[in-house]
């Protein structure tokens, strides 16, 4: 008897103080319980002094944390949801995997994938479409995707002329300040404007700057030819950077990054305001608990910076950032289940469309979509079949779940794609800590902003890990993970994380 109200009580000192073991949580071992409720015991206001609180168990604070328990600091990651992940979210639909938020991942990417090398998680391939429908100027006309996206490729590689001169170290988007500042200005619209292509061409092309800019008109050239860079600076390393995924879904990823590390990790606890005074900081949360540390990291998009009260206030740069936005938009992200068609495609549609690019990647799968479209109304199921069908006539939908980051309070947007002059007027001086308080996220990332190997690099640079090694002008695939084959040639890069 004895033995059971211990239990009784430790799991009530859980519950009451929102410290959730990860064991509890996510499947780990019992120590990560033990380690958890421990620090339930003394959650309640100043008596527990961590070194470092980590606001947001994304893959930038988990990737945060785990460096500094491995220096053998006493780490408390704060997440507001009841998961870990942040903008990366995998769940089911009619009892299939998906992915919510981020889902793919390349050995472009050095950082992520050399933690899928670190834990050994395996991956795949989509299999890919076996054809493309494109707009043209009577309407949607089908393509092998070889024909397709080597039009594309001849389309887009003038787009990003001199891209090699103004982003020659990608991994280092200041290199050349001299030749990225005057360009800073120029819209995805504009760039478009400039080239006139013409318009059975340009239609092509916005399917792209609209997903990205949402729309063109709001999204920067340096950010799309930054991506451009990363991927080696031509269309076929561009346009095949979502060819892999994790078998075990993203959550694999941070499970592994989180049971390595095993900070004490409190989950349904919303942060209020973050108080630095006599060389601490104070983070409270919602549910009024108080919590002590030398420093905090803050792990969180920056466009929620805004939601919490910063005493003394954040300087005038952080708040144009999170005032501004870095997230993309209005971007949604849907998962249908179309009875018709029922094959592989992929298929894309011109700016002002209510669907702007939509595929079946995989046999007897899901189709994923996205909508930048503010007027289209997500949750009726009339006007998501017809926002298929302007594109597909012949589709059939059955269900559909959808994902609206905007909506969701603790991303209020998609995954990152900055304005024009946030590079160059903002994207430095955010980085750079506030006294006690650091800043992380894929928001932020030098390199792959926007994506899981930026959230990744972030974490790795806010704990100042040694493991954050130069990187060469195009990191080679060089870390002991290799893909399984795939036509690169027939991939078209939806946004992720």
């Amino acid at each position: 008897m004895e033995s059971r109200s211990k239990s009784i009580s430790r799991r009530t000192a859980l519950k009451a103080s929102g410290l959730v073991a990860a064991g509890t949580a996510l499947g780990m071992s019992l120590p990560a319980v033990a380690e958890a409720a421990d620090a339930a015991k003394s959650a309640n206001a100043d008596q527990c002094v961590y070194d470092t609180i980590v606001i947001g168990a994304g893959l930038a604070g988990l990737t945060a944390a785990r460096e500094l328990r491995k220096k053998g600091r006493k780490v408390l990651v704060i997440e507001a949801r009841n998961r870990i992940g942040g903008r990366t979210w995998t769940d089911t639909f009619n009892d299939y995997e998906i992915e919510r938020g981020g889902a793919w991942v390349d050995p472009k990417q050095p950082h992520v994938w050399r933690e899928l090398s670190r834990y050994a998680l395996p991956i795949v391939a989509d299999a890919g479409p076996e054809r493309v429908l494109m707009p043209t100027l009577s309407g949607f006309a089908e393509f092998d995707p070889i024909t397709a996206y080597t039009r594309q490729g001849e389309l887009f590689t003038p787009f990003f002329d001199g891209a090699t001169n103004y982003f020659p170290k990608p991994y280092q988007p200041f290199t050349r300040e001299d030749l990225v500042t005057p360009l800073d200005g120029v819209t995805l619209r504009d760039r478009l404007n400039q080239l006139a292509f013409a318009p059975q061409d340009e239609i092509r092309m916005t399917s792209t700057t609209a997903l990205y800019g949402a729309p063109s008109t709001r999204g920067a050239l340096t950010q799309l030819a930054q991506w451009w860079a990363l991927s080696g600076w031509n269309y076929e390393g561009f346009a095949g950077i979502n060819t892999y995924r994790m078998q075990g879904g993203t959550k694999s990823l941070a499970n592994a990054i989180l049971t390595d590390g095993a900070p004490h990790l409190v989950l349904n606890s919303p942060v209020s305001s973050v108080t630095q005074k006599n060389g601490q900081v104070k983070v409270l949360t919602r549910t009024g608990v108080t919590y002590t540390a030398t420093e905090v990291i803050m792990a969180v998009p920056v466009n929620v910076w805004k939601k919490i009260t910063f005493s003394p206030a954040l300087p005038t740069a952080y708040r144009d950032a999170t005032t501004q936005g870095y997230g993309v938009p209005r971007q949604k992200k849907l998962w249908l289940d179309l009875t018709n068609p029922t094959d592989r495609f992929i298929a894309e549609a011109p700016e002002g469309y209510g669907i702007t690019i939509m595929g079946r990647m995989n046999d007897n799968a899901p189709v994923v979509a996205f909508t930048v479209d503010p007027t289209l109304d997500v949750t009726s199921h009339a006007q998501v079949e017809a926002a298929v069908k302007q594109i597909m006539p012949e589709a059939s939908l059955r269900s559909f779940t959808v994902t609206d980051w905007q909506a969701e309070e603790f991303s209020l947007g998609g995954p990152a794609f900055r304005q024009p002059y946030q590079l160059t007027r903002l994207h430095r001086a955010i980085s750079q800590p506030f006294g006690k308080v650091k800043f992380a996220g894929d928001d932020l990332a030098l390199g792959w902003s926007g994506y899981m190997d930026g959230a990744i690099e972030s974490g790795l640079r806010v704990a100042g890990s040694p493991t954050l090694s130069p990187l060469p002008a195009a990191a080679p695939n060089n870390r002991g993970l290799v893909g399984p084959e795939a036509d690169r040639r027939i991939y078209r890069s939806m946004i992720g994380l």
